[in-house]
């Protein structure tokens, strides 16, 4: 069975950090491209971070650059986004989902994805 499973959300406060994860079953991640997405209450599911496949080329959205990383370890089948500087704002539900191995400017838009997880939330608060 195919399945992503995202975890390390939790509750912390500004300023802190935390290191979500997103790993795969049933298939292997190094194949794919993935994303990092986020969707807050009453918002629209905003895309965070990309990682591709074929050359490990990475992007980001402008409000978490600098303060989030997006890293691949092929051999534990698990993607990571490191979460740095935490702000209320980032409060939302996170979701790695598969792409084509290689995204270019498009990579923020969750239709050019394939498989998503069930989302793990985070919350920033004091």
């Amino acid at each position: 069975q195919v399945q992503l499973v995202e975890s390390g959300g939790g509750l912390v406060q500004p300023g802190g950090s935390l290191r979500l994860s997103c790993a795969a079953s049933g298939f292997t991640l190094d194949y794919y491209a993935i994303g990092w997405f986020r969707q807050a209450p009453g918002k629209e599911r905003e895309g965070v971070s990309c990682i591709n496949s074929s050359d490990g080329s990475t992007y980001y959205a402008d409000s978490v650059k600098g303060r989030f990383t997006i890293s691949r370890d092929n051999a534990k089948n698990t993607v990571y986004l490191q979460m740095n500087s935490l702000k209320f704002e980032d409060t939302a539900v996170y979701y790695c989902a598969t792409a084509q191995p290689f995204l270019g400017s498009s990579w923020y838009d969750d239709n050019e994805y394939d498989y998503w997880g069930q989302g793990t939330q985070v919350t920033v608060s004091s």
